[in-house]
């Protein structure tokens, strides 16, 4: 009987992802960059620039070089050599990783996969757009422990000039249907600039799906709509202190990853503007 209870407490072990830690938090957030705000280098070097920003956690996404030189990319594919030694470059640097995406699925099996990956890398939760496979995220969520975010991108504008009513995710209601019923591993990636992108009110959108928020993009936009650039936070038509007081209000426990895409090859500074931003919002 003793050795069964081993065994099973073994494999609960084995299926529990890690929650982040409590010393990464700055003012009561845990906030950083996805990296693909440093998509024009590896991601050692996006390490590197997070910290350099004042951030100390970070979202990989599928395919960036690992390091200066490599040919191998960030991926849920990778071997177990090439997880460790990212895991190394993060621990010297003191930058935890938490986050995987935005990664689509094709089928059950990948879902698996991906989060298979993400428990070896100990990461808080995955961002995908794959809705269609709901059932197999939630399986998967609550076989591993592990947190799934859908994602939103802008909504896209089909050739005739109307938005296209095949992609779904950009809406909030739409978000909520999926993952309501769902169990509460399951929730939103609250992306506010892309909310802005789709001419909704941010906050609104938060309120929307309240509960259910697990990890949060921030970026703020230079106007409303399809055309408009990225800006640092605070200097556009997100209300991006509004949306912090109202993460509060919810008590998010989530991460906070900014996405500043744009000043691609230097884009440090906007970064941290952005997590300053963050930080003097205190919780």
């Amino acid at each position: 009987m003793r050795l069964l209870t081993l065994l099973a407490l073994a494999a609960a072990a084995c299926v529990s992802a890690d929650p982040i830690p409590e010393s990464f938090r700055q003012n009561g957030w845990f906030v950083g960059s996805q990296a693909y705000t440093f998509k024009s280098f590896s991601f050692f070097e996006a390490i590197a620039k997070t910290k350099e920003a004042g951030g100390n956690v970070i979202e990989l996404f599928p395919g960036q070089a690992v390091k200066p030189g490599s040919k191998e990319k960030t991926h849920h594919s990778m071997s177990d050599a090439t997880m460790a030694e990212i895991k190394a470059e993060l621990d010297r640097q003191g930058v935890r990783a938490v986050n995987y995406g935005v990664v689509g699925a094709k089928d059950k099996d990948e879902v698996y996969a991906i989060m298979k990956f993400a428990k070896k890398m100990g990461l808080y939760s995955v961002c995908t757009e794959s809705t269609e496979q709901i059932a197999a995220w939630e399986a998967a969520a609550i076989e591993f422990d592990m947190k799934v975010a859908f994602h939103e991108h802008g909504s896209r504008i089909a050739k005739d000039g109307k938005i296209d009513t095949k992609y779904k995710v950009w809406n909030p209601l739409y978000v909520l249907g999926v993952v309501e019923s769902r169990d509460h591993r399951v929730g939103a990636c609250a992306d506010i600039g892309h909310w802005a992108t789709s001419d909704l009110n941010s906050v609104w959108c938060l309120k929307v799906l309240e509960g259910r928020i697990i990890s949060v993009h921030l970026k703020d936009k230079s106007e409303f709509g399809h055309k408009a650039g990225v800006v640092v936070a605070g200097k556009g038509v997100v209300d991006v202190d509004g949306c912090l007081k109202e993460l509060i209000r919810q008590k998010f426990d989530g991460h906070i990853s900014v996405e500043h895409e744009a000043d691609w090859e230097n884009s440090v500074p906007q970064v941290k503007a952005d997590i300053d931003f963050v930080k003097a919002h205190a919780k």
